[in-house]
């Protein structure tokens, strides 16, 4: 691993949002966290209640009120991730999945209603409310910022408040980079990032400190690699999310094509489970168009890549022939990452 990492370029770092992750990404030698699931921070029992009242609430004072409760739990996650990673960049996404997963299932609603104090009618129209036809495709990402600000608005604070309090508990910085998911416009990220701003902002002046960070988004829409160049006026740095992007390019559903991709490779028609090894002529191509209207646009945007292509090593050589700054992938795929980037980077 030494002689890899002495000759290799790209960084490697791991995707990982509980201490345990966080923990293993650096033993085995990761760099950082390149993707922080923040929804998988809200699945705790101590916590989905008031995730499904902030769901629930017919206000928006209603849903602030759930959000607050929220808040000290998901501080507390962050201040414990920046200690661990001790000085090392950490990208947090901001809520992602669309609401309707945090609700529970109809053989669950009857005890979920009378945890929550709630009519198990409301919850069962509520669930119908929320349902939809496509949803990986539907009410999720950033489209969710835009419609419930208060959201995105709760997790900047906790990371803002997480950061100073890591920073000044170890007496060294945070390097944090806030990301935005499934943006296709400028104008959507412009209008999350003016908000974010505003947070951090309230924070500085509240705890009296300087808050060092950068915002960028996830490029996994067509639309966003095209509009890279306009996106990067605003975004600090991309990080492509390879596994909505191989779906959206090739207009498969991920959990359902397992069900006949052998077939295409069995017959030769796909190299590989594109899903498996990144797509080079297709999904790189859209990958390739943004690197290089990224940079024109802002030279010094950060690139990397954060779909389960990151530990991959054929991908990780098409990583390095576009230049990207960095691979992230699972904790236990780092070192193999490392192993690979040093052979792209040799080749």
């Amino acid at each position: 691993m030494g002689w890899a990492d002495a000759v290799r370029r790209m960084k490697v770092r791991a995707n990982a949002e509980t201490p345990a992750d966080a923990k293993h990404a650096r033993e085995f030698g990761a760099e950082g966290i390149g993707l922080c699931r923040t929804e998988h921070m809200f699945f705790d029992d101590e916590r989905i209640a008031e995730v499904r009242r902030m769901i629930l609430a017919d206000t928006k004072g209603g849903r602030e009120a759930a959000l607050a409760k929220l808040l000290p739990f998901q501080r507390a996650d962050f201040v414990e991730l920046f200690a661990i990673m001790a000085g090392l960049p950490v990208t947090i996404r901001l809520l992602d999945p669309p609401l309707h997963e945090f609700l529970p299932k109809e053989h669950e609603v009857e005890e979920a209603a009378a945890t929550l104090g709630l009519d198990a009618k409301k919850l069962r129209e509520r669930l119908e409310d929320l349902s939809e036809a496509n949803p990986m495709l539907g009410h999720r990402g950033c489209r969710l910022g835009i419609s419930f600000p208060e959201i995105y608005e709760m997790q900047a604070r906790a990371m803002f408040e997480a950061a100073v309090l890591a920073e000044r508990e170890a007496g060294r910085a945070v390097m944090l980079e806030v990301m935005i998911p499934l943006v296709a416009m400028k104008g959507a990220l412009d209008f999350l990032k003016t908000r974010i701003d505003a947070v951090a902002n309230a924070v500085e002046k509240e705890k009296g400190a300087t808050l060092a960070y950068i915002v960028g988004t996830m490029i996994e829409l067509p639309r966003a690699a095209l509009k890279a160049g306009e996106i990067a006026e605003t975004a600090e740095f991309f990080s492509f999310g390879t596994n909505d992007l191989t779906q959206t390019t090739f207009g498969l559903s991920r959990d359902d094509a397992t069900k006949f991709l052998p077939d295409y490779v069995s017959r030769a028609l796909l190299p590989n489970d594109p899903f498996v090894t990144l797509d080079t002529e297709g999904v790189g191509e859209l990958i390739k168009i943004a690197a290089e209207r990224g940079r024109k646009t802002r030279p010094t945007v950060k690139l990397g890549i954060c779909g389960e292509h990151g530990g991959d090593p054929a991908s990780i050589r098409f990583c390095e022939s576009v230049g990207l700054d960095y691979v992230s992938c699972s904790p236990f795929r780092v070192p193999i990452a490392r192993l690979a980037a040093a052979q792209a980077a040799l080749g």
